[in-house]
């Protein structure tokens, strides 16, 4: 007879890869733990991410657009200050009616148990949850990530937000200073200038979103740059301090010269750090990295019965990957099947205006691999519907090997996140340059300039001297038509 374990499988954190785990495993009729810490399921996501963020940048938009009506032909709107607490409570209704979803209710009624409170590892099967030991067979640990918040000398005592507090405030900021020029950094910047605040920027490297290529986060710079955001790249931030009135002063250098951002608040956007302190990983033989935990392909830990998914992986800090690698440790943890986690199609999007949107490799990492053949550029300027709706800015890039193969796509522009979709199918079905050109799409739309992109991507081989002369040949084309 083997160990008795009070429960088959524990998943800490109830969060997007924790969710899916539990679902999963409890649906298969595998007797199932769900422990979070918080006081409601749906982790980061739901409550303090993705959800409110989208919701708050679509406030953003609606209002953009009362600013543009002379562009679209109508008359002159007038903007009013707007009422944040409004806008809060727009979102709190956004994230309850997703939170049904999310429900303890729903997982009791899909045959888990669901706990909360702070769970910390006794040995490599067991937990102490409220004084009580909880045994499992298996473990996934998915207990996600927060804001990380540098030693920034004065940062603490002058205070600052993070994506915890940004979207319950009571009132809109007159000013507000962002630390950072990721994707939280810009999202929010482009989206509260747009209710009115004045926003700077603070950026240590000397552009945005420095993870993609250059030609697309210049789009995304020179958009926010229109639109009256206060782009500090290429700063060092000395020191934060608090003036009597409550505006706080970032004390920066930029090309060796002094500079001081000032702003009724300080949101802080630099990134993420993986919730493992207080877990007692010690004690399970857990092994972990600077980023998050230490785990093979297959998600597993040094414990190979204790899995990690999610932004404990420290690498791909989406919603989408986390639920992605739920699937992967569910197979691993209750199926028993050596699935391996795969990340080269994994796509990723920044939800600024124009959006921006990644699958598979950029062209600086196709260099860096040695595999670049080369990329084939076509912009939205040319593309209809993009012209009748005023957002022509942008393109869409494919990056070639140098056996002609697509290895990855690029979009800067409208609906960039939407687009992205059908190319991540593309990628994962090595769908070759002759369907994606081929393929009929209607009209007017967006997609049809990843099509022109394709064909682009064809013409060199169909428009050559060779095929030429074959014609020529074959069909007796003399190939010139009447001269002047």
């Amino acid at each position: 007879m083997g160990t008795h374990y009070e429960y088959d499988l524990l998943v800490l954190g109830g969060g997007a890869a924790g969710l899916t785990v539990a679902a999963g495993a409890a649906r298969l009729g595998v007797k199932t733990l769900l422990v979070e810490r918080e006081a409601r399921l749906g982790g980061d996501c739901l409550h303090f991410g993705c959800v409110p963020s989208k919701t708050l940048l679509a406030t953003a938009h609606a209002r953009s657009l009362l600013a543009r009506a002379r562009d679209f032909g109508l008359p002159e709107v007038p903007a009013p200050p707007v009422d944040f607490a409004a806008v809060r409570r727009r979102i709190e209704t956004v994230v309850a009616a997703i939170q049904e979803h999310d429900s303890p209710e729903r997982f009791t009624r899909l045959g888990a148990d669901v706990r909360f409170g702070e769970a910390r590892f006794c040995d490599d099967h067991t937990v102490v949850l409220d004084g009580r030991r909880i045994s499992a067979d298996r473990i996934v640990v998915a207990t996600g990530s927060r804001a990380a918040v540098p030693a920034i000398p004065g940062l603490a005592e002058a205070g600052y937000l993070t994506n915890r507090e940004i979207f319950s405030l009571d009132a809109l900021p007159e000013s507000l200073v962002i630390l950072g020029g990721g994707a939280v950094a810009v999202e929010m910047g482009q989206a509260f200038s747009r209710l009115g605040s004045r926003v700077t920027l603070v950026q240590r490297s000397p552009r945005l979103l420095t993870r993609e290529d250059p030609d697309l986060s210049a789009v995304v710079a020179a958009r926010l740059a229109a639109e009256g955001v206060d782009l500090r790249l290429g700063a060092t931030i000395e020191a934060v301090s608090r003036a009597p009135d409550g505006t706080r002063a970032v004390a920066l250098t930029r090309d060796g010269r002094r500079e001081t951002a000032s702003g009724a608040e300080i949101l802080v956007a630099l990134g993420r750090t993986a919730n493992l302190d207080g877990l007692g990983l010690d004690a399970a033989g857990v092994a972990r990295t600077k980023k998050g935990l230490a785990l093979d392909a297959r998600l597993r830990t040094s414990r190979p019965h204790i899995f990690g998914a999610g932004d404990v992986t420290g690498e791909h800090l989406f919603t989408h990957a986390a639920g992605y690698e739920g699937g992967v440790a569910l197979a691993g943890a209750v199926l028993r099947l050596p699935r391996r986690a795969d990340y080269r199609h994994l796509p990723r999007c920044v939800y600024t205006e124009p959006q921006l949107a990644v699958v598979g490799a950029t062209e600086a990492e196709a260099r860096e691999q040695g595999i670049l053949g080369d990329v084939v550029v076509e912009p939205f300027s040319g593309n209809d519907r993009a012209r009748a709706e005023g957002e022509d800015a942008g393109c869409v890039k494919l990056v070639r090997d140098n056996k002609g193969r697509l290895v990855g796509v690029g979009i800067v522009g409208p609906a960039a996140g939407e687009l992205a979709a059908a190319w991540a199918v593309a990628l994962a079905g090595k769908v070759g340059w002759g369907r994606l050109a081929g393929a009929v799409l209607p009209y007017p739309t967006l997609a049809e300039t990843g099509k022109r992109a394709a064909g682009r991507g064809l013409e060199a081989k169909l428009f050559s001297p060779f095929v030429r002369r074959a014609l020529g040949l074959l069909c007796g084309y003399r190939g010139r038509g009447p001269r002047p």
